[in-house]
């Protein structure tokens, strides 16, 4: 990141530099948000700061699915009229987001990643372990009758949908991958309803 100008307060300064370590924020709009809550009023950045707080202070990962909550288990898990019998697998929290809005009736795995060795990320990185276990195991006595793997159609995804897809072979749960309906490179997060949808109910053995 370019050296910002020395005239500038200490405080602005760190600012900036904190906002620019968001993705998808440059050096530019970092400082252009930064004086953006300069002339706001003051319970602007009151109110921002205290969301951060609360952020980092209240919210964990359900200790079944580890989507972010903050209750534990999370709403999904703890709802009686979802089928624990199936299972949806994801890279991020931003992707059960996405397929609530299909309305899918199951539960969600989020497994916090995609394996990228060119990133330094191996399976031990994510949350595998724990999808193997939930399928082993199924919960409140409902078992496992098939997993979804709903990771964007990526190189990376692919290869870790192709992955946990051996780990799971032979477990007795049949095994998908929603269809094509999404464009290949793209994200869940940004895919509308009516695509998602159609990829859920089209999945495929793998």
């Amino acid at each position: 990141m370019p050296s910002l100008p020395r005239s500038l307060p200490p405080s602005v300064t760190r600012l900036v530099d904190a906002l620019s370590q968001l993705p998808g924020i440059g050096p530019k709009t970092a400082s252009r948000l930064a004086y953006f809550l300069l002339r706001a009023p003051p319970e602007t950045a009151a109110s921002l700061a205290d969301a951060l707080r609360d952020l980092k202070a209240r919210t964990r990962l359900c200790s079944v699915c580890l989507n972010i909550t903050e209750a534990d288990p999370c709403e999904i898990c703890s709802t009686p009229s979802r089928d624990r019998g199936v299972i949806c697998v994801v890279e991020e929290p931003l992707d059960v987001t996405a397929l609530e809005r299909a309305r899918f009736g199951g539960v969600y795995h989020v497994l916090h990643g995609v394996i990228s060795p060119m990133n330094g990320v191996g399976p031990d990185d994510l949350r595998i372990r724990e999808l193997l276990a939930r399928v082993a195991e199924g919960r409140d006595g409902v078992p496992v009758r098939e997993v979804i793997l709903a990771t964007n159609p990526t190189l990376e995804g692919e290869n870790t949908a192709a992955f946990i897809a051996r780990k799971l072979s032979g477990s007795g749960a049949r095994v998908s991958r929603l269809a094509r309906g999404l464009p290949v490179g793209g994200d869940l997060e940004y895919a509308d309803e009516i695509t998602l949808s159609r990829a859920i109910e089209g999945r495929q053995n793998l």
